[in-house]
């Protein structure tokens, strides 16, 4: 592959006549045959490294994309390109699903994009391994890694995937990535160092300023900034656009009211509390520039490329150093001057410390799966269903993956394949114009399917056992297993319109090692846990770090993803000389004239009443602090009175408090 091929491809397709800088060793590492990753801030163009590539690359480019909106801008561009790109997305319908698989099919669609959660979909993986692949690309590649701030446990099944469908190289994208993220990235894909592409996350166009604010004056001053941005805006004939972030969903109705109350202009909340179709015109509106103020949280954001947001304003404080460099990376995409605004002070931090304590299981939950798996292992296999597995052991379905997946890196259990539990079927016409269009043998078989499911008024749902025993007796025999067969049928006549199939109950099976089932691994899985729990503290105090010390931010910033400036920047508020102390936070809980046995008796009672066991301090805190849990969200804690009663206070202040009161050792 010469240099004139993707530059010929890159004027025809794209309009333009070079690259930026480091996309064109991402792109000829690519065409070479190499894996790669390229590790650029936002808006500095990581996705052309794959778009480019896979246009000249023989066969499909398979994309990992971890946000919906983010698929569906990205296909659209490529669209408008004349590139033929699509997605298979939960929004879709059948017929629009067997539309684009069609298409994948033919070799007519060069770029198919999906969520990481779609390679467990058995009927999909069933479909993708029959296609020949070039490249995987996985965007926000630092969701691989264990240490990365926004850990996605599927994604680190993304190497089995590249072999059990014989993909031959990969493309790693991301914008925030520290040098042990990057490393980690590296491993997982044995990606030479000489193929990591890292451009800096330094944006000179960004000013970067830092206000610490009681939040009962965030209101007014963001409306300043905001009529400041109108005004400058005015003057140069141009149109503006801002983002405001913070934390919680109540927080952004608010803020959206009173600023709509001051302001000449629309301001509209974002968040995920909000309806899909809802969310969608929301963006839109923004995107067209009928509305120029969004106040979201971190719901908006990925796949928002607008290139003229000249303030991005952090209400709340971000999560992570990583957050944050995400969220400025929104604004100025012309590379016009932008600023970036931190109103944010420590009020917040006892709500970002809770995030990360909700997520870590206790110590008994961990036995509790251990036991499960131990006591539900059938010859040597292990059949789970994720949702009911969480509402048992009280684990959140995200730390509840991540227990699976540590358990699968310590040898315990090796992923086998998923499926679904429940397949439904309803026929367009009846069963004999159906079976009329088959040959005798694939007809017997096929009626033996419909014979054997169970029937309702219109639909049928499949028996595999009484399909299996119905073949035993009639010593129809085949090297197919009779649940794949039936499934490939079923599937085929989908194809064809002659029926609509429908499956649910996402089952994971896995094969177990008994052995190494010991007594002390529980405790060794609820120390990572614990580990990783400081870890996303020490996370929130870096970014904390970052604004408190009277050192250039941007500078601090870039060394913080290990791009070393040689000199501060000259215009953010500390180089500005405008840098403001940090008021002290209080973190001595404040627990006066408050009765710990009556705020938890309610709780108590409901937790022993429903799951027959007493509740724990950390639940107990859990429910103090607001803190939802499978086992709270089950007894509608919400409805017992203190829910989220002293959600302000810090976490560990009032477990302490909790077991002085209730004099639990």
């Amino acid at each position: 592959m010469t240099n004139m091929n993707w530059q010929a491809a890159l004027q025809q397709h794209f309009g333009f006549s070079a690259l930026r800088p480091g996309q064109q060793p991402v792109v000829e590492a690519l065409l070479a045959g190499h894996s790669a990753a390229a590790i650029f801030p936002t808006g500095s163009g990581k996705s052309l490294c794959y778009q480019l590539p896979a246009l000249l690359l023989p066969n499909l480019t398979l994309v990992i994309s971890p946000l919906l909106a983010l698929m569906q801008d990205q296909v659209q561009f490529l669209r408008s390109k004349g590139i033929a790109a699509a997605t298979i997305d939960s929004t879709q319908s059948r017929d629009e699903a067997q539309e684009v698989m069609n298409g994948v099919r033919s070799g007519s669609i060069k770029i198919l994009m999906v969520s990481v959660e779609r390679l467990k979909n058995e009927r999909f993986r069933q479909f993708i391994q029959q296609i020949p692949i070039s490249l995987l690309v996985v965007d926000e590649a630092h969701c691989i890694s264990e240490w990365g701030h926004n850990f996605r446990p599927d994604y680190l099944k993304l190497p089995d995937y590249c072999r059990e469908f014989a993909i031959p190289q990969v493309l790693l994208l991301t914008a925030t990535a520290t040098t042990a993220v990057i490393a980690d990235m590296q491993k997982h894909f044995a990606i030479k160092p000489e193929h990591v592409v890292c451009t800096g996350f330094y944006r000179p166009n960004l000013r970067l300023l830092a206000q610490p604010t009681a939040e009962h004056e965030r209101v007014a001053k963001c409306a300043t900034w905001l009529n400041y941005l109108a005004k400058k805006s005015a003057e140069k004939h141009e149109d503006f656009a801002a983002v405001i972030y913070v934390t919680l969903q109540n927080t952004a109705e608010e803020v959206a009211a009173a600023l709509n109350a001051q302001l000449p202009f629309a301001v509209e909340a974002y968040h995920a509390g909000i309806g899909h179709e809802e969310r969608d015109a929301i963006q839109q509106r923004f995107m067209r520039g009928n509305t120029p103020v969004i106040v979201a949280t971190i719901a908006f954001g990925m796949g928002v490329d607008k290139s003229n947001i000249r303030q991005v304003i952090h209400y709340d404080l971000p999560k992570s150093i990583e957050n944050y460099s995400q969220e400025i990376g929104r604004a100025g995409r012309d590379s016009k001057a932008s600023d970036c605004i931190m109103l944010g002070d420590e009020s917040g931090l006892t709500v970002l410390e809770n995030f990360v304590y909700g997520d870590t299981p206790e110590l008994s939950s961990i036995q509790q799966v251990l036991q499960t798996i131990s006591t539900q292992t059938q010859n040597g296999q292990w059949e789970v269903l994720m949702t009911p597995l969480s509402a048992a052991s009280n684990i959140r379905l995200l730390p509840l993956k991540t227990l699976l997946v540590n358990l699968e890196m310590r040898g315990v259990l090796t992923s086998q394949y998923s499926y679904f539990a429940e397949y439904k079927y309803r026929l367009n016409g009846n069963e004999e114009a159906l079976l009329a269009h088959f040959q005798p043998e694939p007809q017997q078989f096929l009626r033996t399917v419909f014979n054997s499911s169970d029937k309702g008024r219109s639909w049928y749902t499949l028996n595999i056992p009484a399909l299996e025993k119905t073949l035993a007796q009639t010593q129809t025999g085949s090297d197919v297993p009779p649940r794949l067969r039936a499934l490939r049928a079923l599937e085929y006549c989908q194809e064809k319109g002659w029926l609509q199939l429908e499956s649910k109950q996402m089952t994971d099976v896995y094969r177990v090692n008994t052995a190494l089932l010991q007594p002390a691994l529980a405790n060794d899985l609820y120390q990572h846990f614990a580990a990783k729990q400081q870890s996303e503290i020490q996370r929130i105090q870096h970014m904390l770090e970052l604004f408190r010390q009277p050192r250039c931010i941007s500078r601090t910033l870039a060394g913080y993803f290990s791009d070393n400036l040689s000199e501060d920047c000259g215009r953010c508020s500390v180089c500005r000389g405008e840098h403001q102390p940090w008021p002290v936070r209080n973190t001595q809980g404040d627990f006066a004239g408050l009765d710990a046995r009556a705020l938890c008796a309610p709780v108590q009672q409901a937790i022993q009443a429903q799951f027959g066991q007493p509740a724990s301090v950390e639940l107990l805190t859990r429910y103090l602090c607001g803190i939802y849990v499978p086992w709270l969200s089950k007894i509608k804690a919400r409805s017992l009175g203190a829910m989220g009663r002293l959600e302000q206070q810090p976490y560990a202040q009032v477990q302490q408090w909790l077991k002085q009161s209730l004099q639990i050792p």
